[in-house]
């Protein structure tokens, strides 16, 4: 992997990681036009590189975090599931699931056909206007979607938002949820994996590790911003399509 390489994965998964389309699945196939082997160090650094758009987060939402304790305990209460799956199918998943081309293909199609159902779904029975309004057992079932996102291909923004609505919250608090829960869920899992593979990094290894965090945290502060704007008055119709549409390349390319 090269600098070049580096910026240009650290800025797909900034732009991809908080919408609904899938970053491990768009990075998976940047890798390939790339002509990048998915070594053992490309998946550690796509799944580090995370931490940049989990910063940007952080930054944006900071006060909320700092403050807002109805709104926390939500947050730890649709961690649970993921927590507990995440640690225990730590090996399956780097194993067997990460770099399944089958997977993912599978994975970014029906994600989309979901999206799609949960976003008409959404207009007849989306009620909550708050995350403070959200009943816990509710937010533990968005928990337990949000496991669903250790497959590759599924999205953790995707199966949060989609749980968010189906659990009647609406598509901006939906996918504001998605963002918050993202940060105790990824800087976990993120820090996890790098405390299991660190000593393998070389020094270049970190430099380009380091380049690719700032630029994931640099193009992840604007995609959330825009991206609110958008479902603030749009659908998530257009995001399902996409996700179809990059199945079917997906396909194409891997399959073929």
């Amino acid at each position: 992997m090269e600098v070049k390489h580096a910026i240009i994965l650290g800025f797909v998964e900034g732009l991809t990681e908080f919408l609904p389309v899938s970053s491990t699945g768009h990075l998976i196939l940047v890798a390939h036009l790339l002509g990048l082997d998915h070594s053992e160090f490309t998946k550690s650094f796509e799944i580090s590189i995370q931490l940049g758009a989990i910063l940007a987060v952080a930054v944006l939402y900071f006060w909320t975090l700092l403050r807002d304790l109805e709104t926390w305990k939500r947050i730890i209460v649709a961690f649970l599931p993921t927590g507990l799956l995440g640690f225990s199918l730590y090996r399956f998943i780097k194993g067997y699931l990460i770099g399944n081309d089958l997977v993912v293909v599978v994975s970014l199609v029906l994600g989309g056909v979901f999206l799609l159902f949960a976003d008409r779904f959404c207009e007849r029975f989306c009620y909550l206007q708050s995350i403070r309004e959200l009943p816990l057992k509710k937010a533990f079932v968005i928990g337990l979607f949000q496991s669903l996102a250790m497959v590759p291909g599924v999205s953790r923004s995707a199966s949060t938002i989609i749980g968010g609505m189906l659990m009647g919250l609406n598509r901006k608090q939906s996918a504001e949820f998605s963002f918050l829960l993202a940060v105790p869920t990824m800087l976990i899992a993120t820090s996890y994996d790098l405390y299991k593979s660190h000593s393998q990094f070389t020094t270049q290894e970190f430099h380009l590790l380091a380049l690719g965090f700032i630029t994931s945290f640099l193009t992840a502060l604007l995609s959330v911003k825009l991206f609110l704007k958008f479902i603030s008055t749009h659908s998530f119709l257009p995001f399902g399509v996409y996700r179809i549409l990059v199945g079917l390349a997906y396909a194409y390319f891997f399959l073929l």
